[in-house]
């Protein structure tokens, strides 16, 4: 994907005229390579640690640096272009992680095939730098800003940021039923599959997103035993999907969300499936939430809980769930050693996409709620292999209503930015450095 800039002088390339829209102003002074003393000490530093990474990977790197001269890279596999050389070294040295996506979203970097280069990188995470130098982790990683962490205050904004950009954003990457969070694929071969191809042999198709998103929604609901009367909490509205499947099987759903472009969405879809009399969609924080239920379930919100309030969840959700209820939840996860090292590191995805988040481990969700609720995990289904393909599946979706996402008002940026997340998220579930469960706490001894 190549980003259209105009040159600094107002000649060459510009970018055709459209209305831009809100998100278009986030880049502040993204334009803006580092300089100075202290960048070219830790370029250089950066250039030594990158090359010896890349040169243990199965991937191949060649950098253009400002002379022409060329160096390749790595033990082959898939390809990245570093174009820019001192650019792309300036900010990986300043800004590390955060640096590294940066200066893909500017083009002083690039891949063919994002998702493969980056499931290398990810499959390597943990050793990508020296473990000595990890000691150093403390010092060098910038921690996240007190605005951004998930209280009751700063919520809001930080659901805000990502899911009020554009219902219409949404709607041309997502499957029919508007769900945003892993499908669950009936079949097994993705276990099996290379997903480190752009597209692995037998991988899903768009074609069956939608029932595999359905699957995901019904097996949630089958785990939480909601049926004919049953009164049911959703924490994390999404655009409806679930609370609309929920009430066609006879139950009773307050759905909260804090985003407004989701609400509107999610009463309009309810409304229109003449599901409004048992499903009702509110702005309302989880902290705040009174009464009694007897299934409480979550698909994908604990991310954006934040760990600083982990305790504070579980503990609302233990006070609201009824006697011989069941709590179900959908959760983006990660190792519990790498949750306990990253806690309190901002990242590219906190700056760009999802301020405020943090992914548990399974093991935190066990203990947090062994030691501070009356709640079991007792029943776990991990799919992280099927988010890696949902994601894929969203990527190529994206790409190619590009010009559409462009006719909303955004840019050439968010374009590069948002096909970058959705990569470097693949990469993520395709390496096993990330997982999905859904888990299943209940209170075992009232359990029938």
């Amino acid at each position: 994907m190549t980003v259209t800039r105009p040159s600094p002088d107002g000649s060459g390339p510009q970018p055709p005229a459209r209305t831009a829209h809100p998100a278009t102003q986030r880049w502040g002074d993204l334009d803006v390579v580092p300089t100075g003393p202290r960048v070219q000490v830790s370029a250089r530093i950066a250039r030594r640690l990158f090359t010896a990474a890349v040169n243990r990977l199965a991937v191949t790197v060649v950098i253009t640096e400002a002379d022409g001269r060329r160096t390749t890279l790595g033990k082959g596999g898939p390809v990245a272009t570093v174009s820019r050389a001192e650019e792309f070294f300036a900010r990986l040295g300043r800004d590390q992680l955060i640096g590294f996506g940066e200066a893909y979203l500017v083009g002083a970097w690039d891949a063919e095939d994002l998702g493969g280069f980056l499931t290398v990188l990810a499959e390597q995470m943990s050793d990508l730098v020296p473990r000595p130098l990890q000691r150093l982790r403390a010092v060098v990683a910038k921690r996240p800003p007190r605005a951004q962490v998930s209280s009751k205050k700063n919520s809001r904004d930080n659901i805000a940021h990502h899911y009020d950009l554009s219902n219409d954003l949404f709607e041309l990457f997502l499957d029919e039923s508007m769900s945003y969070s892993s499908a669950l694929f009936d079949t097994d071969r993705l276990d099996r599959g290379d997903h480190h191809s752009a597209t692995p042999p037998g991988a899903p198709t768009a074609e069956e997103l939608h029932p595999a998103q359905v699957r995901k929604i019904e097996r949630l609901l089958d785990a939480t035993g909601v049926g004919e009367g049953s009164r049911v909490l959703e924490i994390g509205s999404g655009w409806g999907e679930l609370a609309m499947r929920a009430a066609q099987r006879g139950a009773d759903v307050l759905t909260i969300t804090l985003s407004t472009e989701q609400q509107a969405l999610a009463r309009e879809r309810i409304a229109a499936a003449g599901m409004s009399e048992r499903a009702r969609v509110e702005l309302c924080d989880y902290r705040a939430v009174t009464g009694e239920f007897d299934a409480v379930v979550s698909v994908e919100m604990i991310e954006a809980v934040g760990h600083q309030y982990w305790t504070t969840y579980f503990q609302t959700i233990d006070k609201v769930l009824a006697p011989g209820g069941k709590v179900g939840i959908q959760a983006i996860t990660m190792p519990h050693d790498r949750m306990l090292a990253t806690r309190n590191t901002w990242t590219w995805i906190h700056k760009y996409i999802f301020p405020g988040g943090f992914l548990p481990s399974v093991d935190v969700i066990d203990e947090v709620t062994r030691e501070q609720t009356s709640l079991r995990l007792t029943d776990r289904l991990s799919f992280g292999s099927h988010y890696a393909e949902t994601l894929r599946l969203w990527d190529e979706a994206f790409l190619g209503d590009s010009e559409a996402v462009l006719a909303l008002g955004f840019d050439d940026t968010f374009l590069r930015m948002w096909h970058f997340y959705l990569e470097y998220s693949r990469a993520g579930f395709a390496s096993g450095y990330l997982d999905v469960n859904q888990v299943v706490l209940t209170r075992p001894e009232e359990q029938a």
